[in-house]
């Protein structure tokens, strides 16, 4: 597995009793799991009393090393021997090594399963709409008279439409013409080849 070198040192770390007792390693990898698998974030997520010795930087580069390892082993379709091979590598011990991957194999399903819901590939732009408005006062009230627009873009992802609404400026509308414009021509140079 191809993992950047703060994901290595943070699972480093991890596996480091030094730094993470073995009660502090369980609640962890739980809260990792949880973290992922929960439908809304939750800020308290790590707030569990076996995490209070660890310092709340390292807390959170750990859980966020750990949450990256899963998602690769997951979208990689990693058995329990390639997340062994690969804690191993980590200097994890053979406990620690044990543990993580009975919560990985208890989690993989719903893991694999939310991964599949988010989709491929962009939603497509089937229709856009714009228009322009004025400011004419901000909120100190002083006069603006600056114009910007409005910008509806109507797209379809799945069978489902959707609306994504934004306002610019004069400057950011013609920025982003021009980025459609060279995203265009590149479609067009590799479709010619």
């Amino acid at each position: 597995m191809e993992l950047s070198e703060s994901v290595q040192r943070g699972l480093q770390s991890l596996a480091d009793p030094s730094a993470v007792d073995q009660s502090g390693f369980q609640a962890l990898v739980d809260a990792s799991f949880r973290s992922l698998l929960s439908s809304h974030g939750d800020p308290a997520v790590l707030d569990l009393p076996e995490l209070k010795r660890i310092d709340r930087i390292l807390l959170k580069q750990i859980h966020t090393a750990a949450a990256t390892f899963i998602l690769e082993a997951v979208k990689l379709n990693a058995d329990r021997s390639a997340v062994s091979s690969s804690l191993e590598e980590l200097t994890f011990s053979t406990e620690r090594i044990e543990i993580f991957c009975g919560t990985y194999q208890k989690h993989k399903k719903e893991l694999d399963r939310l991964l599949a819901s988010i989709g491929r590939r962009p939603a497509q732009i089937n229709d856009v709409s714009w228009r322009l408005q004025y400011h004419t006062k901000n909120g100190q009230l002083d006069k603006v008279n600056e114009p910007f627009y409005l910008i509806s873009l109507n797209t379809e992802n799945g069978g489902s439409s959707e609306d994504i609404n934004f306002a610019c400026t004069t400057e950011q509308l013609q920025d982003l013409v021009g980025k459609l414009k060279d995203a265009a021509k590149s479609v067009e140079k590799a479709s010619q080849m």
